[in-house]
């Protein structure tokens, strides 16, 4: 039987996705497309900026989990912004944004409203935009309601990725998230708004596919509500050719203002985003690097650099072609700086790799590397050998990270990268958010309820890698049961993490469990 060939623009569990290895498998230009967009690849966001303009006041839905508060400069959530731009204005800030920051490679527009519930206001700064900066990728998020009437003219403003929020394909749970949409000059209510958004997201999706335009789709884990569904909803977005999927934990703090914040509905913990991550990543490659942004963030991931950019400051300046030339310039050889060094880290961590990883010998007397893979490749006839055991037991870590290297002091990291190492490598399965421990760079005050919220915030993990850690700190964690190491100060974060995974295995600290086992069979 002929396995259904696959949409244009998707793509297989094995083939697409966001970390480096997935993308080695992936056509040409699918490849270019996502290499240096910092939200599609989990190794570009080490790199990338991007700039989300805030273009697009309106809202064509209403979700329970959404406030679109403005002048919230030190809240980090979609939708949220400090000042809405026109077209004009946005153009004018990204160039500066794009002259300053010459890792920028993204202008997307999110909000702080439903971009094509704005489509004149978010079409005319991509026609200028593009005119004037055309390296710069554009890209669209939205929640799909007017998603398909827009598909053409996305196509024709060389849109190449685009972000559908899809938290349901059942009426009924749609129901418990939309209250209402705003449908053919009408508020529509309850289950028959869910029935319609629903279907203008699938039709959107399939048109989009059609025209091989990357799909990333974002789901928010809503605990009680739709937590069970997601799988559903993976599964049926990967069939119809969605490129990613991003599943994001609901923010719903009583001072955000929401409905799900006010009502009491809490969002999930890390272990039950992750284990809803896991059980869709059976059906479709996940998105876990996700920062959540706000509507006008600026810079690279986990960072803002928003308020560098006033209105003030950009009116100030002169921007003509000589400005934008030079910018484009710079862009450039920015570019040819950062391929150089995902070169030379690629073959750092493969050096690393084989440098440190061993040798395990297989019944069949067939030695592999111990990170390579848990089923042995034989020169004998299959019947001859046997399985092998996985060498040692997942262990998760968090890496105070920045540009994707150990490069950050444990009292001054505002998040950590967490990953879980095994034989198979290094997964990045998320990020925790903390408090800054450190006010300065020799002493920390008295931040022991910082630290405390710090180190609850690291629970589930083993060890932390960072550049330096104080004495306190260092104690405190491992009164918590959490092993510090400062032992790899700029090394790539992924290759850090499986050379500590090593040093465990090699101490006889990770004898695998009789769960593992089964799992590898």
């Amino acid at each position: 039987m002929t396995a259904p060939p696959t949409p244009t623009g998707g793509c297989s569990a094995q083939g697409c996705g966001s970390s480096e290895r997935q993308q080695a498998g992936l056509p040409d230009d699918i490849r270019r497309r996502v290499q240096d967009h910092p939200c599609y690849s989990e190794e570009a966001h080490h790199h990338f900026a991007r700039m989300h303009a805030a273009v697009a006041p309106a809202c064509n839905i209403q979700c329970h989990y959404c406030n679109r508060k403005y002048d919230c400069a030190n809240e980090s959530r979609p939708g949220v912004v400090s000042e809405v731009l026109t077209p004009e204005q946005a153009v004018r800030k990204t160039l500066v944004v794009a002259a300053a920051i010459p890792q920028m490679s993204v202008l997307g527009i999110a909000g702080p409203g439903d971009p094509l519930a704005n489509p004149e206001r978010v079409f005319a700064t991509f026609r200028d935009l593009a005119a004037k900066a055309p390296d710069i990728k554009l890209c669209v998020s939205t929640n799909g309601l007017a998603l398909p009437e827009h598909v053409d003219e996305l196509a024709r403003h060389n849109i190449e990725h685009v972000t559908i929020t899809i938290n349901c394909v059942d009426p009924d749970i749609g129901a418990q998230i939309y209250p209402w949409i705003f449908w053919q000059h009408r508020r529509v209510f309850g289950r028959e708004a869910a029935a319609i958004l629903i279907e203008q997201q699938q039709k959107g999706l399939e048109m989009l596919v059609a025209r091989g335009i990357l799909v990333k789709v974002n789901s928010v884990l809503i605990p009680g509500v739709n937590d069970r569904h997601l799988r559903d909803v993976s599964r049926i977005v990967k069939a119809k050719g969605a490129f990613l999927h991003n599943v994001m934990p609901l923010i719903s703090a009583p001072e955000h203002g929401t409905f799900y914040g006010l009502s009491g509905q809490r969002g999930p913990t890390p272990a039950e985003l992750q284990a809803v991550q896991d059980d869709c990543e059976g059906n479709m490659n996940m998105m876990r690097h996700c920062r959540q942004c706000r509507a006008d963030a600026v810079g690279l991931l986990g960072e803002d650099r928003g308020a560098e950019f006033t209105r003030e400051k950009i009116d100030a300046m002169l921007i003509d072609e000589e400005f934008t030339r030079a910018a484009l310039a710079r862009r450039v050889e920015m570019r040819q700086r950062i391929d150089a060094e995902r070169q030379a880290r690629a073959q750092e961590r493969s050096a690393q790799a084989t440098g440190k990883a061993g040798g395990i010998v297989s019944p069949c007397g067939t030695a592999t590397p111990a990170s390579s893979q848990h089923v042995i490749t034989l020169h004998r006839p299959a019947r001859s050998c046997v399985v092998a055991p996985p060498p040692g037991r997942p262990v998760r870590m968090a890496v105070a990270a920045k540009g994707g290297r150990v490069a950050v002091h444990f009292g001054h990291a505002r998040e950590f990268l967490v990953y879980e190492a095994s034989a198979d490598g290094a997964r990045l399965i998320g990020h925790r958010q903390t408090d800054l421990y450190c006010s300065g760079d020799d002493s920390c005050g008295d931040a022991a309820s910082v630290l405390s919220r710090t180190i609850a915030a690291l629970a589930g993990c083993e060890v932390v890698l960072c550049a330096k850690i104080g004495f306190e700190p260092w104690s405190k964690l491992e009164a918590a049961g959490i092993t510090p190491n400062g032992e790899h100060a700029l090394e790539d974060a992924a290759a850090a993490v499986m050379a500590v995974w090593h040093e465990m295995l090699a101490a006889g600290r990770l004898a695998a469990s009789a769960d593992d086992t089964r799992r590898s069979a």
